[in-house]
């Protein structure tokens, strides 16, 4: 553009130009040796130019941003003598930080909270804190825990107790209010402190599902399911209006066997009776009356609490235990001397590294459901988590794994994947076993069955060994409305996919005989890596799911144990006196990667945001998870009929 150009394009808006600049504009600028075809298309390129360079503007910036931040970022001030150590719990409790590596580090750059709790995390922190001088207690708040099964809660408890006995060290427990997650994690402090007009409640446990046979019907969609195993029920929802009998007994058997040793494992740390919480559930309203509707109060009446006290009360209380803080930027703010979890094991990774010169044990999380091709943290994939396996087997300095399980399952296939290389871990004499956490049923089992010993905690869900297959199709509800499919094929089975079709008996007998021989796939492997005949197996599959402890009396699991007791046994299993436990996880893949990464956030994003209008705003965010889930694998069985699913919905809440 030339200097004359420019300074027409200066003219403000709000002034319209001559007749005479405007004739002398074209000329000075070609547009009128050009013609209209060309100075629409140079319009248009420069339009796509300018927003490619705002595109990478942006990007460049937000690059900047981040350096500055993590360039930037003050280290941790030294501990002082009387700290605090206070473990906020976050979210869920996860045993791996969901989503791609990349996303989380730019999240933490730029001080986003990350509403999951890492397991590893507060293990790590109260090991260091046992032997810190400078930490003499723990304040541990429940306040936003919103997710952890009994199996994590296990876990928890245990790194508590090992903090105490280790240390001698007082831990306190403080909420605005406890669900029953929280009031396990808090039974585990020497004292429990609830906010006056809280609530402290133990509920029991539940599974609840939501069932569309009546919608389904509605809308003329039949859904043809094809299944192995009476006990199977991950696919009532699309067939019935309610539980079946036999998924009501099986449910039932192993939720009370959770539940009570719930029961027993809380009141043994509050030294109370666990027959008499049961009575105190059962008489809810006639006691909450009895104290005129206050939960505090009844709470610290039953000795579910000790104390209740306001935020203010509890600041003085630790003060008076430990110390004040200096805050030289506000030198009138009360607070006492703390460290938060985050800040603390930030601090400590700065002196406190493993001797990379070890052996080493590796550890591989294998969390959520299990879906074929590459799945980000928080999910199986056949080909990530596989990569993962391998990766592991080729590493010379890894001379064990442990694959750590909470899943509840998804592509037959996919598990089917995972499992090979776990095979080839144990080919290539590198021992692996399995800790179960707080589900590893159906292809979370289908995962585990392939390794020298399995171990879980008695409170785990697994079992479940079935699998089923879906295919809907939709001519009854097109018909109600005019539409109908017809064509011509030259065998049968090339039109038998067609959904807008009904189901052909053919097809019908051809996914059965399908799934019959998954099944009897499924049941021949864990025979053979159980020891055991396919008919032993068959008599305890039939996809009914288990509590841990069922499972081990019926030979699915080896021992109970939690993660370290599976780390330490590895060792010995391994010959190692000493090592290194290393956990191999996904990394970032380049520049390119983080922002494809970018890019699918933002789709992430914008689903959440589309659903959470979508969906009716009265259903509570567990029941639209749910409904998500079911339709998830109902728009996955349109997209692949001929799949296998070893899949358990048998979560506890």
């Amino acid at each position: 553009m030339t200097l004359a150009a420019w300074a027409f394009v200066q003219v403000p808006l709000n002034s319209a130009p001559s007749n005479e600049v405007l004739e002398w504009y074209r000329v000075e600028t070609g547009v009128a040796k050009r013609g209209l075809f060309r100075t629409v298309m140079g319009g248009a390129w420069a339009v796509f130019n300018g927003v490619r360079r705002t595109v990478f503007g942006v990007i460049a910036l937000l690059i900047l941003i981040v350096m500055i931040v993590g360039f930037g970022a003050a280290a941790p001030k030294p501990l002082k003598d009387k700290t605090a150590l206070v473990i906020a719990f976050q979210g869920d409790l996860v045993e791996q930080f969901s989503g791609d590596p990349g996303e989380l580090a730019l999240a933490k750059a730029l001080g986003s909270d990350v509403m999951e709790t890492r397991l590893r995390d507060v293990k790590r922190a109260l090991e260091l804190a046992a032997k810190d001088k400078h930490i003499d207690r723990v304040l541990v708040r429940t306040d936003q825990l919103t997710g952890g099964g009994q199996a994590s809660l296990r876990e928890v408890a245990s790194y508590i107790q090992e903090f105490k006995k280790a240390s001698g060290k007082e831990v306190i427990s403080y909420a605005y209010g406890y669900d029953q997650r929280g009031l396990f994690i808090a039974a585990q402090a020497d004292k429990v402190y609830l906010h006056p007009e809280g609530l402290a409640v133990l509920e029991g446990l539940g599974r609840f599902r939501t069932y569309y046979k009546s919608m389904l019907d509605k809308l003329g969609v039949q859904m043809n399911v094809f299944r192995v195993g009476k006990f199977k029920s991950a696919v009532e929802p699309y067939l019935l209006d309610g539980p079946s009998d036999e998924a009501r007994e099986a449910d039932a058997y192993w939720l009370n066997d959770v539940w009570d040793r719930f029961l027993v494992d809380y009141a043994a740390a509050r030294k109370l009776n666990p027959a008499g919480l049961k009575v105190m559930i059962d008489e809810l309203p006639q006691r909450l009356q009895a104290v005129g509707g206050d939960f505090a109060k009844l709470a610290l009446q039953e000795k579910l609490v000790d104390e209740l006290k306001t935020p203010d009360q509890i600041r003085d209380l630790m003060i008076s235990k430990g110390a004040r803080s200096e805050d030289s930027d506000h030198p009138d703010r009360v607070d006492f001397r703390k460290i938060e979890l985050a800040d603390y094991l930030k601090l400590k990774n700065l002196s406190d590294r493993d001797d990379q010169s070890l052996p080493a044990i590796g550890v591989i999380v294998a969390e959520g459901g299990i879906s074929d091709g590459k799945q980000p943290q928080g999910q199986i994939g056949g080909d990530s988590t596989a990569a993962l396996v391998r990766r592991a087997r080729e590493d010379d300095d890894i001379k064990a794994i442990v694959l750590r399980v909470d899943s509840p399952g998804g592509s037959g296939f996919a598990s089917e994947i995972v499992r090979r290389e776990l095979e080839l871990m144990r080919a290539a004499k590198k021992p692996v076993y399995i800790s179960m956490g707080d589900v590893a049923a159906s292809g979370g089992y289908w995962i585990s069955m392939t390794s020298d010993k399995i171990y879980a905690s008695p409170s785990t869900i697994t079992g479940s060994i079935g699998i089923f297959g879906l295919f809907p199709t939709v001519a009854e509800g097109l018909d109600k409305i005019g539409v109908h499919s017809g064509g011509t094929t030259t065998t049968w089975l090339a039109g038998a996919l067609d959904p807008t079709r009904p189901l052909d008996p053919k097809l019908g007998e051809t996914l059965q005989v399908l799934i019959n021989h998954g099944y009897a796939n499924f049941v021949g492997k864990v025979a053979s890596n159980r020891k055991k005949t396919p008919e032993q197996i068959n008599e305890i599959a039939q996809g009914r799911v288990w509590s841990g402890a069922q499972a081990k009396e019926r030979g699915l699991v080896d021992e109970f144990g939690l993660l370290d007791d599976v780390v330490e046994a590895l060792a010995k299993k391994a010959n190692l006196t000493k090592f290194r436990v290393t956990y191999v996880e996904q990394e970032p893949d380049g520049l390119a990667m983080f922002f494809n990464s970018m890019g699918a956030s933002a789709l992430r994003m914008a689903a959440t945001a589309f659903k959470n209008e979508a969906l009716p705003k009265l259903l509570s965010p567990e029941m639209r998870t749910r409904v998500e889930r079911d339709f998830a694998s109902f728009a996955a069985a349109r997209e692949q009929p001929f799949a296998l699913y070893a899949h358990c919905l048998c979560d506890a809440e």
